[in-house]
């Protein structure tokens, strides 16, 4: 086939390429469509996600869930419908109690499987796979694709649907942003999300590799940013788990932020208080109040960082340790970029304001969720967005 022959190119074979693409080929209109991917094996990011159970999207499908500019149109697109993106897949999907919706195989890697046979039995016209895309032209409404430095091929559409800068292992470092900027796209500040946190270990030095369950409040100057509840697991740079990554969403552009742990959210402080007390009765040592309570360096920690024996000291560093946050540990650890191709320079359609037929999905864009489902409904619902756009057009 001759090189300048397809009707649309996307550039990035991740969960937001894949969804565009099969999108379109199930259109029936016999698209001829080109998938460039910088990574030897399509949906290589997507096969990772929820610890390789794939999570991919949330019942909880709200507004606030999510971070960064046009919050009414990522509403409109990733919010309509929990189960728009999980459809593609054409399994029998769960959810669990925190509304994170999976395949009932818990398996990623099948889901792509899935899209990739989608993309052979609907006729895809063109994959090229372990190339990185390094310059796009455009000219008399054909945009031109090169690839280390050799043309790819020619469309008068292109998505973009290149991902952010985090987990660079997956061919996602942050150069691809230079597609957009070179025509005349503006970014938002870059920060990595959904990442573990550098804080300061003064009080954890003795905690490395402990897990506790607590509730987890980040405050700024004074102001709550965000609460979340969930596992807190001890470093020796700071913290991680479950309950971190969620809350790191809200912190990761922030300065002077601090997180305030709360160990045995669901006890009553009079009942903590009333176990202590009854132990310095009976002569315990002061360092042992808290033993079977909570893990015992944790409730060593707590006591000395009380300062004394009082039980109502102790419960007030109980139900608010405070770490200061000094960090994350960057894009290479983060699972999502915050920030990206401002949204005010898209159409609601997703099409570039600057650049007619210039479509942009997923990562790319000033959008970021919480952890639990959403990066993954946008990356599908806003592919498939622009998949819709381009075939009204065509």
């Amino acid at each position: 086939m001759n090189c300048t022959d397809f009707d649309v190119i996307v550039v990035g074979g991740g969960a937001a390429g894949l969804a565009c693409a099969v999108k379109m080929l199930k259109s029936g209109k016999n698209l001829k469509i080109c998938l460039v991917d910088a990574g030897e094996r399509l949906g290589k990011k997507l096969a990772a996600t929820g610890n390789g159970q794939g999570n991919i999207s949330n019942t909880d499908m709200a507004p606030s869930r999510y971070h960064g500019g046009n919050a009414s149109l990522v509403e409109k697109i990733a919010c309509a419908d929990a189960y728009a993106g999980a459809r593609l897949f054409d399994c029998i999907l769960c959810s669990d109690e925190k509304g994170r919706i999976y395949p009932a195989g818990r398996q990623a890697s099948a889901l792509v499987d899935s899209l990739i046979f989608s993309l052979k039995t609907l006729g895809l016209t063109a994959c090229v796979s372990g190339v990185k895309v390094d310059k796009i032209t455009q000219s008399d409404g054909i945009f031109t694709v090169y690839a280390d430095n050799r043309m790819v091929g020619r469309a008068g559409y292109l998505a973009l649907c290149t991902g952010g800068k985090a987990q660079k292992q997956f061919r996602t470092d942050g150069s691809s942003y230079t597609l957009a900027t070179a025509f005349g796209h503006t970014l938002t500040a870059l920060y990595p999300s959904l990442v573990q946190l550098k804080t300061d270990t003064k009080h954890i030095k003795a905690l490395k590799g402990i897990r506790a369950d607590c509730a987890v409040s980040a405050i700024c100057n004074g102001n709550t940013l965000a609460k979340t509840r969930g596992d807190v697991i001890f470093t020796d740079y700071g913290v991680s788990g479950n309950a971190v990554f969620s809350i790191s969403s809200y912190v990761t552009d922030k300065q002077n932020v601090t997180l305030s742990l709360e160990f045995l959210p669901d006890v009553k402080a009079e009942d903590i208080e009333a176990s202590i007390s009854a132990r310095q009765r009976g002569g315990w040592d002061t360092g042992e109040l808290l033993s079977g309570t909570l893990h015992n360096q944790v409730g060593r920690a707590v006591i000395k960082r009380a300062g004394n024996s009082s039980p109502k000291e102790i419960i007030k560093v109980l139900k608010n340790f405070t770490l200061d946050v000094t960090g994350t540990l960057g894009f290479d650890y983060a699972q999502v970029t915050k920030g990206g191709v401002k949204m005010g320079e898209v159409t609601d359609e997703l099409e570039s304001r600057l650049v007619k037929n210039l479509f942009f999905a997923g990562e790319i864009l000033d959008v970021d969720g919480d952890c639990g489902g959403y990066n993954l409904q946008w990356a599908f619902t806003s592919g498939m967005a622009v998949a819709d756009a381009v075939l009204k057009r065509l």
